[in-house]
């Protein structure tokens, strides 16, 4: 039994047959069924008589199924995993120019210095936008992302990318989500002089990775997000297709 296997939580229906598993979490205020697996029969009466106002992501089967029975749509995503031993990044990519006087530094600054390039990352036409006020991005999404309270600690390979003033401009936010190496975020200032940074800080942070010993890293990326091609081109294969929704 892995790490991951033990802290799965698990819904039982009426006769105490167990029905899903998943990993327990919040996510946009709501409480959240991530990585949920159908064990038992018919799992979706019981997922909408015991778990109203939450967050299930899972297959799309089960997505669907819940739409059916009135749940909304929060995510449509695509999951994605590189392998680092089987297809170690190249050498240059440890070395990896990001113009500009750029320079990669920890991620070890405050939310607050990390969020205006963040929040610019995902606009209101960006389908990761966050809907809600600055405050509730800050406080429900990055803040807790960067405490490790969400995905799991950050990862030592995480890195920012400040320009000549120290003002951030990009992030890639590595996490370890129980036991598992994961791309929490990749982001930039959306400004036609950083167009390639984040793949070129990517490619920088997963050799730093490899050298860390990881032998491999996972993400997510939304169906209508266009960085997926991106995460393509850099080794990254389709591994899963996923939908959250909100059960009514």
């Amino acid at each position: 039994m892995t790490e991951n296997d033990e802290q799965r939580q698990t819904l039982t229906n009426g006769q105490g047959v167990p029905v899903l598993t998943y990993l327990e979490g919040v996510r946009e205020g709501h409480p959240w069924a991530d990585l949920a697996e159908v064990v038992g029969p018919d799992p979706v009466d019981s997922i909408i008589a015991g778990m109203s106002g939450w967050a299930v992501s899972g297959s799309v089967e089960l997505g669907e199924q819940l739409l059916g029975r009135g749940a909304r749509v929060m995510r449509h995503a695509h999951e994605m995993r590189r392998d680092l031993v089987a297809c170690p990044p190249p050498v240059d990519w440890s070395s990896q120019d990001l113009g500009n006087g750029l320079r990669a530094v920890p991620c070890d600054l405050d939310a607050d210095a990390v969020f205006p390039a963040w929040r610019a990352a995902f606009s209101a036409d960006h389908p990761d936008h966050h809907s809600g006020s600055d405050e509730e991005a800050l406080n429900e999404l990055l803040a807790p992302m960067l405490a490790g309270s969400v995905l799991g600690p950050v990862l030592p390979c995480s890195a920012l990318v400040v320009d000549e003033t120290d003002r951030v401009v990009a992030g890639a936010i590595l996490t370890d989500r129980d036991g598992l190496p994961w791309i929490a975020d990749v982001f930039r200032r959306p400004e036609a002089r950083y167009a390639g940074l984040g793949a070129n800080l990517l490619r920088r942070v997963l050799s730093d990775a490899a050298a860390h010993g990881l032998t491999d890293v996972s993400l997510v990326v939304s169906d209508a997000n266009p960085a997926r091609h991106v995460y393509e081109k850099l080794g990254f294969q389709l591994t899963g297709t996923s939908l959250t929704v909100v059960v009514p």
